[in-house]
């Protein structure tokens, strides 16, 4: 079984995608990370955010993992070419690059490939952007999540700063609207529920309550 969720930036897509791993026993696949991932590598490289053909030359050539321990469903390491990532992913530096590397049409489509392939023979939840309308278009699941900008940004400066990074409220506010304002406007794959899509607004909800009812809506999906 696959199940996709979709949301804009700070809409708790990871985090309610991790617990409902958790609960239900499925792998959790983090799509935005493997965009981060080549954010990060491209950066490090010195490849500019907007140079799709050498992006699209990682993303080929470059195989994006997630390491798993003994009985635990959520990745625990990123790596992508065998370098262990997971640090730099989260960083200021690649929040500002990941939105513009994710727009280019060629990343996407060489992407899709490799979430695909890790998505072979497992019950899986996959969070991200466009998984119920491109990704997993036949996903048993599709859940959409949303909630208002003030709150998402306040979700997002709460998660930097718990990771030891220093916080701009303004900046992290800017930066949650300009993100939104990329991913809906663009092109290829913009950010739009599935027509299938059960959308959910976690504005006044706590994690745990947003995390039972896509577990209830999967459930029922399994019969």
């Amino acid at each position: 079984m696959i199940i996709a969720i979709d949301g804009p930036a700070g809409s708790g897509k990871s985090s309610v995608a991790k617990a409902v791993a958790g609960e239900l026993g499925f792998r959790y696949l983090d799509t935005g990370a493997m965009y981060r991932a080549v954010t990060f590598h491209a950066l490090a490289n010195g490849i500019r955010p907007s140079d799709e053909a050498a992006l699209a030359r990682i993303v080929t050539e470059d195989t994006i993992e997630f390491a798993h321990e003994p009985g635990n469903p959520l990745p625990t390491r990123v790596l992508i070419a065998g370098e262990d990532v997971t640090a730099g992913i989260r960083t200021p530096s690649v929040d500002d690059a990941v939105s513009a590397v994710s727009s280019l049409v060629a990343v996407r489509k060489a992407m899709v490939a490799q979430q695909r392939h890790i998505a072979d023979d497992h019950d899986i939840v996959v969070e991200g952007r466009d998984i119920g309308t491109v990704v997993f278009p036949d996903a048993e699941l599709k859940v959409f999540l949303t909630a208002t900008p003030e709150e998402r940004s306040l979700r997002r400066a709460a998660q930097q700063s718990a990771s030891g990074i220093l916080v701009d409220p303004l900046g992290v506010h800017e930066a949650i609207l300009r993100r939104d304002e990329l991913d809906s406007t663009r092109e290829h794959s913009p950010l739009v529920p599935a027509a299938d899509a059960v959308v959910v607004d976690t504005t006044a909800m706590t994690l745990g309550e947003v995390v039972a009812r896509v577990v209830e809506l999967a459930r029922e999906s399994q019969g």
